[in-house]
Protein backbone atom coordinates (compact mmCIF):
# COMPACT_ATOMS: atom_id res chain seq x y z
CA UNK A 1 0.00 0.00 0.00
CA UNK A 2 1.07 3.57 -0.62
CA UNK A 3 1.87 5.69 2.40
CA UNK A 4 -0.56 8.60 2.73
CA UNK A 5 1.74 10.50 5.08
CA UNK A 6 4.67 10.56 2.65
CA UNK A 7 6.65 13.79 2.51
CA UNK A 8 7.29 15.23 -0.94
CA UNK A 9 9.62 18.03 -1.96
CA UNK A 10 8.44 19.97 -5.02
CA UNK A 11 10.98 22.09 -6.89
CA UNK A 12 9.06 24.31 -9.32
CA UNK A 13 9.39 28.02 -10.10
CA UNK A 14 6.15 28.49 -12.03
CA UNK A 15 3.55 29.67 -9.44
CA UNK A 16 0.54 28.38 -11.40
CA UNK A 17 2.01 24.91 -11.93
CA UNK A 18 3.26 24.73 -8.34
CA UNK A 19 -0.16 25.68 -6.96
CA UNK A 20 -1.88 23.02 -9.06
CA UNK A 21 0.62 20.30 -8.11
CA UNK A 22 0.58 21.14 -4.41
CA UNK A 23 -3.21 21.14 -4.37
CA UNK A 24 -3.40 17.77 -6.15
CA UNK A 25 -0.83 16.13 -3.87
CA UNK A 26 -2.25 17.54 -0.65
CA UNK A 27 -5.73 16.48 -1.72
CA UNK A 28 -4.26 12.97 -2.02
CA UNK A 29 -3.12 13.35 1.62
CA UNK A 30 0.58 13.88 0.92
CA UNK A 31 2.67 16.43 2.81
CA UNK A 32 4.32 18.83 0.35
CA UNK A 33 7.20 21.29 0.74
CA UNK A 34 7.56 23.71 -2.16
CA UNK A 35 10.91 25.23 -3.17
CA UNK A 36 11.38 27.84 -5.90
CA UNK A 37 15.14 27.59 -6.29
CA UNK A 38 17.75 24.83 -6.53
CA UNK A 39 19.69 26.14 -3.52
CA UNK A 40 16.54 26.14 -1.39
CA UNK A 41 15.71 22.58 -2.41
CA UNK A 42 19.20 21.35 -1.57
CA UNK A 43 18.98 23.07 1.82
CA UNK A 44 15.61 21.45 2.54
CA UNK A 45 16.85 17.99 1.57
CA UNK A 46 19.85 18.41 3.88
CA UNK A 47 17.76 19.30 6.95
CA UNK A 48 14.55 17.28 6.54
CA UNK A 49 13.72 13.70 5.51
CA UNK A 50 11.66 13.26 2.34
CA UNK A 51 10.08 10.22 0.72
CA UNK A 52 10.04 11.53 -2.86
CA UNK A 53 11.46 14.44 -4.87
CA UNK A 54 9.48 16.14 -7.64
CA UNK A 55 11.95 18.26 -9.62
CA UNK A 56 11.46 20.73 -12.45
CA UNK A 57 14.30 20.88 -14.98
CA UNK A 58 14.51 24.61 -15.70
CA UNK A 59 14.99 26.88 -12.67
CA UNK A 60 16.32 30.46 -12.32
CA UNK A 61 19.47 29.31 -10.50
CA UNK A 62 20.06 25.98 -12.23
CA UNK A 63 18.18 22.79 -12.94
CA UNK A 64 16.43 20.01 -11.11
CA UNK A 65 19.02 17.81 -12.78
CA UNK A 66 21.60 19.46 -10.48
CA UNK A 67 19.57 18.37 -7.47
CA UNK A 68 19.16 14.87 -8.91
CA UNK A 69 22.93 14.63 -9.45
CA UNK A 70 23.70 15.80 -5.90
CA UNK A 71 21.20 13.42 -4.29
CA UNK A 72 22.41 10.40 -6.25
CA UNK A 73 26.02 11.17 -5.27
CA UNK A 74 25.07 11.04 -1.58
CA UNK A 75 24.98 7.44 -0.34
CA UNK A 76 22.46 8.27 2.41
CA UNK A 77 20.04 9.88 -0.04
CA UNK A 78 20.64 7.85 -3.20
CA UNK A 79 17.56 5.68 -2.63
CA UNK A 80 15.09 8.59 -2.81
CA UNK A 81 12.54 8.25 -5.64
CA UNK A 82 12.87 11.15 -8.09
CA UNK A 83 10.25 12.28 -10.59
CA UNK A 84 11.36 14.92 -13.10
CA UNK A 85 9.13 17.62 -14.62
CA UNK A 86 10.03 19.39 -17.82
CA UNK A 87 8.47 21.42 -20.61
CA UNK A 88 10.97 19.85 -22.98
CA UNK A 89 9.88 16.67 -24.70
CA UNK A 90 13.17 15.90 -26.45
CA UNK A 91 14.47 12.37 -25.89
CA UNK A 92 17.93 13.69 -24.99
CA UNK A 93 16.51 15.50 -21.95
CA UNK A 94 14.75 12.38 -20.76
CA UNK A 95 17.84 10.25 -21.28
CA UNK A 96 20.01 12.74 -19.37
CA UNK A 97 17.59 12.70 -16.45
CA UNK A 98 17.55 8.91 -16.40
CA UNK A 99 21.33 8.70 -16.62
CA UNK A 100 21.58 10.97 -13.60
CA UNK A 101 19.30 8.62 -11.70
CA UNK A 102 15.75 9.93 -12.11
CA UNK A 103 13.10 7.24 -11.69
CA UNK A 104 10.42 8.72 -13.91
CA UNK A 105 9.82 11.68 -16.21
CA UNK A 106 6.68 13.75 -16.86
CA UNK A 107 6.52 16.27 -19.69
CA UNK A 108 4.44 19.43 -19.35
CA UNK A 109 1.56 19.88 -19.82
CA UNK A 110 0.42 16.96 -17.72
CA UNK A 111 -2.69 15.82 -15.90
CA UNK A 112 -2.54 16.39 -12.10
CA UNK A 113 -4.40 13.11 -11.68
CA UNK A 114 -1.76 11.26 -13.72
CA UNK A 115 1.00 12.95 -11.74
CA UNK A 116 -0.52 11.80 -8.45
CA UNK A 117 -0.83 8.27 -9.87
CA UNK A 118 2.84 8.24 -10.83
CA UNK A 119 3.84 9.54 -7.40
CA UNK A 120 1.82 6.78 -5.75
CA UNK A 121 3.37 4.15 -8.01
CA UNK A 122 6.91 5.33 -7.22
CA UNK A 123 6.23 5.34 -3.48
CA UNK A 124 4.63 1.92 -3.67
CA UNK A 125 7.57 0.42 -5.52
CA UNK A 126 10.11 2.13 -3.26
CA UNK A 127 8.48 0.48 -0.23
CA UNK A 128 8.72 -3.00 -1.77
CA UNK A 129 11.87 -5.02 -0.89
CA UNK A 130 14.06 -6.03 -3.78
CA UNK A 131 14.61 -9.67 -2.79
CA UNK A 132 13.29 -11.98 -0.14
CA UNK A 133 16.31 -12.13 2.17
CA UNK A 134 17.64 -9.56 4.60
CA UNK A 135 21.17 -9.86 3.28
CA UNK A 136 22.78 -12.04 0.64
CA UNK A 137 26.51 -12.37 0.17
CA UNK A 138 27.69 -13.67 -3.19
CA UNK A 139 31.23 -14.95 -3.82
CA UNK A 140 32.36 -13.02 -0.76
CA UNK A 141 32.32 -9.78 -2.73
CA UNK A 142 28.78 -8.63 -3.53
CA UNK A 143 26.34 -8.04 -0.68
CA UNK A 144 22.70 -7.08 -1.05
CA UNK A 145 20.67 -5.70 1.88
CA UNK A 146 17.05 -5.92 0.74
CA UNK A 147 15.60 -4.23 3.82
CA UNK A 148 17.83 -1.14 3.66
CA UNK A 149 17.86 -1.38 -0.15
CA UNK A 150 21.59 -0.95 -0.46
CA UNK A 151 24.49 -2.95 -1.82
CA UNK A 152 28.22 -3.10 -1.41
CA UNK A 153 30.99 -4.62 -3.44
CA UNK A 154 34.29 -5.56 -1.86
CA UNK A 155 33.29 -3.75 1.31
CA UNK A 156 32.48 -0.53 -0.54
CA UNK A 157 28.93 0.75 -0.30
CA UNK A 158 27.56 1.67 -3.71
CA UNK A 159 25.59 4.88 -4.21
CA UNK A 160 22.82 3.15 -6.15
CA UNK A 161 19.53 4.70 -7.10
CA UNK A 162 16.39 2.76 -6.24
CA UNK A 163 16.07 1.60 -9.85
CA UNK A 164 19.72 0.52 -10.00
CA UNK A 165 19.34 -1.39 -6.75
CA UNK A 166 16.15 -3.01 -8.02
CA UNK A 167 17.88 -4.13 -11.22
CA UNK A 168 20.85 -5.54 -9.34
CA UNK A 169 18.64 -7.38 -6.85
CA UNK A 170 16.44 -8.76 -9.63
CA UNK A 171 19.39 -9.98 -11.70
CA UNK A 172 20.84 -11.55 -8.56
CA UNK A 173 17.79 -13.79 -8.20
CA UNK A 174 19.30 -16.07 -10.84
CA UNK A 175 22.89 -15.16 -11.75
CA UNK A 176 23.66 -16.10 -15.33
CA UNK A 177 20.04 -16.04 -16.42
CA UNK A 178 19.30 -13.65 -19.28
CA UNK A 179 16.46 -11.26 -18.46
CA UNK A 180 14.85 -9.53 -21.40
CA UNK A 181 14.27 -5.79 -21.32
CA UNK A 182 10.52 -6.45 -21.34
CA UNK A 183 10.82 -8.71 -18.28
CA UNK A 184 12.86 -6.11 -16.40
CA UNK A 185 10.40 -3.36 -17.33
CA UNK A 186 7.45 -5.42 -16.07
CA UNK A 187 9.22 -6.38 -12.85
CA UNK A 188 10.56 -2.96 -11.89
CA UNK A 189 8.42 -0.37 -13.68
CA UNK A 190 5.17 -2.32 -13.84
CA UNK A 191 3.29 -3.78 -16.84
CA UNK A 192 1.33 -0.55 -17.40
CA UNK A 193 4.33 1.77 -17.41
CA UNK A 194 4.96 3.88 -20.49
CA UNK A 195 8.73 3.53 -20.02
CA UNK A 196 10.66 1.96 -22.89
CA UNK A 197 13.56 -0.41 -23.48
CA UNK A 198 15.80 2.67 -23.59
CA UNK A 199 14.94 3.30 -19.94
CA UNK A 200 16.25 -0.14 -18.96
CA UNK A 201 19.39 0.36 -21.06
CA UNK A 202 20.09 3.69 -19.38
CA UNK A 203 19.80 2.33 -15.84
CA UNK A 204 21.86 -0.75 -16.73
CA UNK A 205 24.56 1.56 -18.08
CA UNK A 206 24.82 3.56 -14.84
CA UNK A 207 24.62 0.42 -12.67
CA UNK A 208 27.41 -1.22 -14.68
CA UNK A 209 29.60 1.88 -14.29
CA UNK A 210 29.20 1.89 -10.49
CA UNK A 211 30.01 -1.82 -10.24
CA UNK A 212 33.07 -1.40 -12.46
CA UNK A 213 34.27 1.52 -10.35
CA UNK A 214 34.37 -0.78 -7.32
CA UNK A 215 35.71 -3.80 -9.26
CA UNK A 216 37.27 -2.59 -12.53
CA UNK A 217 38.71 -5.96 -13.53
CA UNK A 218 35.31 -7.69 -13.82
CA UNK A 219 32.16 -6.79 -15.74
CA UNK A 220 29.29 -7.91 -13.51
CA UNK A 221 26.61 -7.21 -16.11
CA UNK A 222 26.65 -9.05 -19.42
CA UNK A 223 24.81 -7.69 -22.44
CA UNK A 224 23.31 -10.33 -24.71
CA UNK A 225 22.40 -8.59 -27.94
CA UNK A 226 18.80 -9.06 -28.95
CA UNK A 227 18.10 -10.94 -25.73
CA UNK A 228 18.75 -8.85 -22.62
CA UNK A 229 21.03 -8.74 -19.59
CA UNK A 230 22.50 -11.19 -17.10
CA UNK A 231 24.49 -10.93 -13.87
CA UNK A 232 27.91 -12.55 -14.29
CA UNK A 233 29.68 -13.43 -11.07
CA UNK A 234 33.46 -13.78 -11.12
CA UNK A 235 34.77 -17.35 -11.12
CA UNK A 236 36.80 -18.12 -8.04
CA UNK A 237 40.08 -20.03 -8.32
CA UNK A 238 39.69 -23.73 -7.49
CA UNK A 239 41.52 -23.38 -4.18
CA UNK A 240 39.22 -20.55 -3.15
CA UNK A 241 35.99 -22.50 -3.52
CA UNK A 242 34.10 -24.00 -0.64
CA UNK A 243 32.28 -27.35 -0.86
Amino acid sequence: MTRTDARILLLEDDPAIAKTVVYALERAAFSVTHSLLVRDALRQIAIAPYDLLLLDVGLPDGSGLDVCRAVRANATQAHLPILMLSAQGEEIDRVLGLELGADDYVTKPFSPRELVARVRALLRRSAAPGIGAVAVAVAGALEIDAVAQRARLRGQWLALTRREFGLLAHLLRQPGRIYSREALLDALWGPNSDSTDRTVDTHIKTLRAKLQHAAPEHDYIETHRGMGYALALPVLPAEGRVG
